[in-house]
Parts: C-alpha cells; sequence; structure tokens
C-alpha cells in the first residue's frame, strides 16, 4: 500500500509560500529529520522559492545515527547555494547560529534598509513550532505529537535587522518514492487515518534488522539470529516480550506495531537513521524510473481510447 496524505489546509500552505516570495524572502530555511533528510525534504520546494539559497536544517539529531548525520551535512553543504547544520532538543539557544548561517547565504542583505527575510519550512510534526517556540523564548506557536497542528502564518524577529516567516508544515501532494512514504509514516509525518499501522511497522523492522540488529536484541531482549525469522514472526516476538498478548495466547498485532513505532519515534530503540544519501539517490532512480513506465502506460491507453472512439465514430457515419 503506497502511503498518501495531502490535506486540504495543506493547498493553502502551498498559495502561501508563493505569496510570502512575491513579497520579499532572502533564505528559505527547509526544516528536516535528520532520521530521514531525504525523504522529508520537500521536492517542491525549489520551484515555490524560485530557487533562493537554502539552509537546510536536520532536527533531532541527537536521536539519528550521528554516522549518518555526518553524511547527509557533508552531502547538502557540496550542494550550490546550500547549507546545512544539525539542531536537536539541547540547542537552546539556535537564532545566532541560523542568522549567521543566513547572513552567509544572503550577504548583500541586513541593516535596517535591507532587512534578512528568511521563510522557515518543513513537513508535519518534523519539529517546527518547538523550534519557533525556542526562538523566541515563549509559546507562541501549538505544539504536539500529531502532524497538521500550525495552520497559521507568523512572524518572528530573530535579530534587529533579521525576521522569519513560519509556514504551516506541507508534505507534497504525491510521495513517489514509496520508501519514503513508509518512512515518512513511521517518523510520525504522515496522519493515522493514511496509513495501516502494522504494515508500516512490518516495513520499519524489516529496515531495522537489516541496520540496527543489535539495537532490537538488546530493546526486546531477543536471542538467536533475528535474521532467520520472517518479518512478522519478529514483530509476534517483539508483541510476546513487550506484553501484547490476546486471549489464548495470540499477540495483538496492532499493539505491537504501535509499541514499535513509539518507541522508534521517541529514541528508545536508540540512534537510528532510516537512509542514506545513496540509498535515497536509488530510490529516487527507481521510483523516477517507474513514474515514466505508468506515464507511458497511459498515454498508451488514451490512444487505445481515442483509437476506439474515432473507429466509432466511422461506423456510425457509415451506418
Amino acid at each position: 500500500m503506497a502511503i498518501q496524505w495531502f490535506p486540504g489546509h495543506m493547498h493553502a500552505t502551498r498559495k502561501a509560500i508563493k505569496e510570502r516570495m512575491k513579497q520579499g524572502i532572502d533564505v528559505v530555511i527547509e526544516l528536516i529529520d535528520a532520521r530521514l533528510p531525504g525523504s522529508s525534504a520537500n521536492p517542491l520546494l525549489a520551484s515555490l522559492t524560485d530557487g533562493k539559497p537554502s539552509l537546510k536544517l536536520l532536527n533531532k539529531q541527537d536521536l539519528a545515527d550521528p554516522a549518518r548525520t555526518q553524511l547527509w551535512l557533508d552531502h547538502y553543504n557540496a550542494l550550490p547555494g546550500t547549507r546545512a547544520l544539525p539542531l536537536d532538543a539541547g540547542n537552546k539557544a539556535p537564532a545566532k547560529a541560523l542568522v549567521a548561517a543566513c547572513r552567509e547565504l544572503a550577504p548583500l542583505r541586513g541593516g535596517m534598509s535591507k532587512p534578512l527575510r528568511i521563510l522557515i519550512c518543513g513537513i508535519p510534526n518534523v519539529g517546527k513550532s518547538t523550534l519557533i517556540n525556542t526562538l523566541v523564548g515563549k509559546k507562541s506557536a501549538k505544539t504536539g505529537d500529531e502532524p497538521g497542528i500550525t495552520k497559521v502564518e507568523q512572524r518572528i524577529t530573530l535579530d534587529q535587522d533579521a525576521y522569519l516567516f513560519d509556514t504551516p508544515g506541507m508534505l507534497w501532494p504525491r510521495i513517489s518514492i514509496p520508501e519514503s512514504g513508509y518512512k515518512l509514516a513511521a517518523s510520525g509525518a504522515v496522519g493515522r487515518n493514511a496509513l495501516d499501522e502494522e504494515e508500516v511497522a512490518l516495513e520499519l523492522l524489516d529496515y531495522l534488522r537489516l541496520h540496527y540488529a543489535p539495537l532490537l536484541q538488546a530493546r526486546y531482549r531477543l536471542e538467536g539470529d533475528i535474521g532467520t525469522l520472517k518479518i512478522d514472526e519478529l514483530l509476534e516476538a517483539i508483541g510476546r516480550k513487550r506484553g501484547a498478548v490476546l486471549g489464548g495466547g495470540r499477540v495483538n498485532l496492532q499493539k505491537a506495531a504501535e509499541i514499535l513505532m513509539y518507541e522508534f519515534r521517541q529514541g528508545v530503540l536508540g540512534r537510528i537513521s532510516l537512509e542514506t544519501p545513496e540509498e535515497f539517490k536509488a530510490w529516487a532512480a527507481a521510483a523516477a524510473i517507474a513514474d515514466a513506465e505508468r506515464e507511458r502506460l497511459a498515454q498508451e491507453k488514451k490512444a487505445q481510447r481515442k483509437g476506439r472512439s474515432s473507429r466509432d465514430s466511422w461506423d456510425a457515419v457509415e451506418e
């Protein structure tokens, strides 16, 4: 099952970003999840923001695999007009670093006559509201563990000549990379009504046992080679260890799935990242091929329908 989620208010967010760009923005900050930096970066943002300089903030880096975070920082910092910084809940005063990085990206802006105008964007539930609250030193933005809470634009003064404009979180209309859909769902970026939690948990577990088996074994006290188990058997074993057992000794797989995803999101399992730059590049390439094939088949069907319609018209004339 492909993961898709684009609530109506996200159309309004896209429109709001376009309108804000018309009014003048110098640098765009994109807040992304350090555990899935490629999947949580919005592919529409470059077109919406007219190619403005970009600062990528890898948030929740305290939950992510530090070695993989460095790979992503190197990847983004190698791109033209782009800088990348790690960020986590321990950053109590991030404004100075953010403003300094934005000034590097827009060196001709500054002073009261040419204030630095910064737009911050990010997918739902990536921690943007929490960051905003930290920047202003009070709870100006609503926060929560459900996506789509922020609904209105805000302006925040970062410095006497630097202003930050906030927008609600926005996913993109279609998640074309299947792996990204599952990882976004596992991270909490997708609303619960758009996913099958057991299916997402199985996809998450399949990745974790390949790349982070020792963490799974330590957390759930699993013995032996977990790679020999079928993925649903592994989820069942986790459910038994955590007491998610129904009458007759059956495991409540839905409960086991909820436990696994909650503990991943909270960092209980350990510091985990769900993709590397090379993995994401390969997934994106495969998705592009699949999209091209779907488009080819759609055009073939369209041509066939058009051909049938033309033949039917000629048959009607002959009769």
